[in-house]
């Protein structure tokens, strides 16, 4: 099989990326639709699902009340988002996982004894300055809500870089 085909056929094979917080009504949808998004934007011929899920969340919830107000403010609907909890099949077949706190990171790899290779990192690990790490606004008001969507925004540009050139 010759390069150019041999590429083609990795780009069809489905790629799994999935964004992790705690209970999956804040941070993680928010970072799904918005990554969900870039991807759709930046023309990949990769074939990625996107999904994703709680370190210990329970499965079925809504997102929060102002995490869909966040992105509804930017044109993304959360309303149909219901959560779901982090499961070893998910852990498996996840080609990346991007995590909001080290903490989760830390939780990841005790809960399911990951080698220390795993492609775990921070949703903004790739992200030039600032905070590496995207705090819980869950209870806070709009405003911390605001600014956690927009870490999240900042650092999709370095997602998606980072994606094309490793899966």
């Amino acid at each position: 099989m010759g390069k150019k085909s041999r590429a083609k056929k990795e780009r069809k094979v489905e790629k799994l990326i999935v964004f992790l917080c705690t209970a999956n009504v804040c941070r993680s949808p928010m970072a799904e639709k918005l990554f969900e998004e870039g991807l759709a934007r930046s023309g990949s011929k990769q074939n990625i699902k996107v999904f994703s899920a709680g370190i210990s969340a329970m499965d079925g919830d809504k997102a929060s009340d102002n995490s869909i107000i966040a992105c509804e403010e930017i044109g993304l609907d959360l309303s149909e988002h219901r959560s779901a909890a982090l499961t070893r099949p998910i852990v498996e077949n996840a080609s990346a996982i991007f995590c909001m706190t080290e903490s989760h990171r830390a939780l990841l790899h005790m809960y399911f004894e990951l080698p220390e290779d795993a492609p775990i990192f921070l949703m903004r690990e790739f992200t030039e300055g600032g905070n590496k790490e995207l705090t819980d606004p869950y209870g806070q008001n709009l405003e911390v809500y605001r600014a956690c969507r927009d870490g999240m925004k900042e650092s999709i540009p370095s997602l998606l870089n980072w994606v094309e050139k490793n899966l």
